[in-house]
């Protein structure tokens, strides 16, 4: 039997409709087999030392024996928010390609804009999605039914759906969607309207809780690592030179970390998570100094979410990357030393390319769980990967944290080893 406590999403009620999926209930049948009740995935993996990670237990995700919804008469919505990020369109048409050719849905259609398209003064008109539509958005990036950032009205969203007589609402987007989608969610249920919401989680930051890796993460670090290998290339042409990277990472530095580790050619990597000193005999522009003086060349990469180090907390953050170009312009311009900086920043060509081979995997993976989850009647939940598997994971969960770069890991320990920073800046 397992321990830890069982963390479970919200049902709107018995599943009474027999699922139309052709799988088994048989091990060993060689058909593949729908998930059990009672199928769930532990948190918690390492034993021994200090492990304080707690023993909590998901739910699997995957196709129940019994479903909640009527497929014949189902009506679903999918909504794509926030900024782009690789595999939207993977996410969508895996979803309709799910729900039309295995569940038998029919209608099945995209809000346009994000939320606002939930509100009737600020609603472009519903795409009708079909397999025909979607045949080949997952090649292009972005995503084929547009985006907003910003909160709409929930009540007046929640009136939409019970006008339009939608049954599932699956909501594509990071921590703001989420919040959103958790939020409706809620209202849903208050009203006892039995509308399914499901969120997929995007973000190529890597920063949601329960989702590691979440889609699109792959894509910008191959492409960040792309940009890193010319950012080298620039730096080594030329005498003192200096290749400068801003990367995305709001709040945390995988891309960051990622794209050092893939390319093999960072020489200092600069992310929220670590404090950094700036000047000072161990400071970082000394480093980078005593680096140009024994090669002749680096490569400095730096995580947007770094600019909030240099704000202290008072007043809007600086663009981090003009800071430090400037930054480190003025120091060996001070000290007399001629240097060549490079600065690039590929932050909206990176998120807006399409998914790649291992991305596009993950996207499909995750979709098809969501119909799953809908059709089964869970609500109020995301569609987390926790060690591989998908799982089930209540929406109210991810708001309580911030997945970020944990200074002890071994990720970063691999990010020192990699760079021969300093451990710290002081």
């Amino acid at each position: 039997m397992m321990d830890g406590e069982m963390i479970a999403p919200l049902r709107l009620g018995e599943a009474r409709f027999p699922s139309p999926l052709r799988l088994s209930t048989a091990l060993g049948d060689g058909i593949a087999n729908f998930v059990p009740e009672t199928a769930a995935v532990r948190y918690r993996i390492e034993t021994g030392g200090d492990i304080e990670t707690p023993d909590w237990r998901f739910e699997k995700a995957g196709p129940r024996e019994r479903i909640f919804f009527d497929p014949a008469r189902v009506r679903a919505c999918i909504v794509t928010c926030g900024g782009l990020c690789p595999g939207l369109n993977n996410v969508i048409r895996s979803l309709v390609l799910e729900l039309h050719h295995n569940y038998g849905v029919r209608e099945i259609f995209g809000a346009r804009y994000g939320y606002r398209g939930l509100v009737p003064n600020l609603a472009e008109p519903y795409l009708q999605l079909t397999p025909a539509l979607v045949d080949y958005i997952h090649q292009a990036g972005g995503t084929a039914l547009g985006t907003s950032r910003g909160e709409q009205d929930i009540g007046t969203m929640v009136d939409t759906l019970q006008r339009e007589r939608f049954d599932l609402l699956f909501c594509v987007g990071g921590d703001g969607t989420l919040r959103g989608a958790a939020r409706i969610a809620a209202e849903v249920a208050r009203r006892g309207a039995p509308i399914a919401v499901v969120g997929i989680p995007k973000t190529i930051d890597n920063d949601i809780p329960f989702v590691t890796p979440s889609f699109g993460f792959a894509t910008a670090v191959e492409q960040a690592t792309l940009v890193v290998h010319g950012a080298h290339m620039e730096a080594r042409s030329v005498f003192n030179g200096v290749g400068l990277v801003k990367l995305m990472g709001r709040d945390a530095g995988f891309i960051a970390c990622g794209a050092t580790l893939a390319s093999q050619e960072v020489n200092f990597a600069l992310i929220p998570e670590t404090p950094i000193v700036w000047d000072g005999p161990n400071g970082f522009l000394e480093h980078l100094r005593r680096r140009l003086e024994a090669r002749h060349h680096a490569v400095v990469v730096v995580a947007e979410g770094v600019a909030r180090q240099i704000a202290g907390g008072e007043g809007r953050p600086p663009d981090v990357g003009p800071w430090l170009k400037e930054r480190i312009l003025r120091h060996f311009r001070e000290a007399g030393t001629a240097v060549d900086v490079k600065y690039l920043d590929p932050s909206y060509f990176i998120r807006s390319v399409p998914a790649n081979a291992t991305d596009a995997l993950l996207c499909d993976e995750m979709a098809r769980a969501a119909a799953h989850a809908a059709m089964s009647g869970r609500t109020g939940v995301v569609i987390g990967r926790i060690h591989g598997a998908q799982v089930h994971i209540p929406i109210d969960r991810l708001a309580a944290a911030t997945q970020r770069v944990d200074p002890e890991s071994d990720l970063w320990r691999s990010v020192l080893s990699s760079t021969g920073q300093p451990r710290r800046w002081e």
